[in-house]
């Protein structure tokens, strides 16, 4: 038996949730969940995530090409995945370590169903403490002029690895276009709430200086506009005259790592459909 995840979305009209049903029964698959969304019955686009066990013969693959007769008959944008599949997951990283310190104790607790093959990072602050859980550190430094080279450093490692996908986890490097068209809606950022109000250096000392109430967090696919991907999930805390900037940044810290450890989660679950420059979270 064999737990498979399919998400599906396309064009909305009668006799997408039968058809996939049919479909299922026939291979002598059983529903354990099914979720659906339509933005406007009348037209609109429909998503669909369905969770199944396959009890037959079936092989994941031969079910793929099996399905394609209905998808093509819809016209649908879809995948088929093994639940049982831990994808492999790179984290990027700089300086600050609470991000990646999240996802690595979730990890290490079971909570993130995911393989870490490897962490890359612009300095070396964070190898030691990488290389505690039995994961591979690689220090590629970035300047203005090796970052092209640096880029595809990594990009060949990423692939040496065969890494599904990436989190930046507080990475302070712009990624050029070549790099987000090489991972496709298989990037995952995060950042702080501030963005566009305080751009730059020292975001809180600046939200200090306008008595902000509100901290929060974007958690967001990246895509070639900076911070304007996709967002996956987002979070904020109340704060009050009382915080100091350090205040504000422990604040902003804490928001952040429970937010990007969110998304992931539901990255490696399958839960997530992408469409346009909006996510569809099931």
């Amino acid at each position: 038996m064999s737990e498979i995840r399919l998400l599906i979305s396309c064009q909305d009209k009668p006799g997408i949730v039968a058809a996939v049903s049919t479909f299922l029964q026939n291979k002598d698959a059983n529903i354990i969940q099914s979720d659906q969304y339509s933005t406007d019955p009348s037209g609109g686009m429909f998503f669909m995530r369905v969770e199944f066990d396959l009890y037959g013969s079936y092989q994941l693959d031969d079910l793929r090409q099996s399905f394609k007769e209905i998808a093509n008959q819809f016209s649908m944008d879809w995948r088929m995945e093994l639940a049982e599949r831990k994808k492999k997951m790179a984290i990027f990283v700089s300086k600050e370590d609470h991000c990646l310190l999240e996802l690595l104790w979730k990890w290490k607790a079971g909570e993130l169903q995911a393989d870490i093959p490897l962490i890359i990072s612009n300095h070396k602050d964070l190898q030691k403490e990488v290389e505690s859980y039995g994961i591979s550190f690689f220090h590629i430094p970035v300047t203005k002029e090796t970052k092209a080279a640096a880029e595809q450093q990594a990009i060949e490692l990423l692939k040496k690895y065969e890494v599904d996908f990436i989190v930046l986890a507080r990475y302070m490097q712009i990624l050029s276009p070549t790099f987000v068209a090489a991972f496709p809606k298989r990037i995952i950022n995060i950042h702080h709430s501030f963005l566009p109000a305080f751009i730059g250096a020292n975001p809180y000392a600046k939200a200090f200086e306008r008595g902000v109430k509100l901290i929060g967090a974007t958690a967001h696919y990246v895509t070639d506009d900076l911070d304007e991907g996709p967002i996956i999930e987002q979070d904020v805390l109340r704060v009050n005259h009382r915080y100091t900037t350090n205040k504000l940044k422990i604040a902003g810290r804490q928001v952040e790592r429970l937010v990007l450890a969110k998304a992931v989660s539901w990255h490696l679950n399958d839960q997530i459909i992408v469409y346009g420059n909006k996510t569809v979270v099931f």
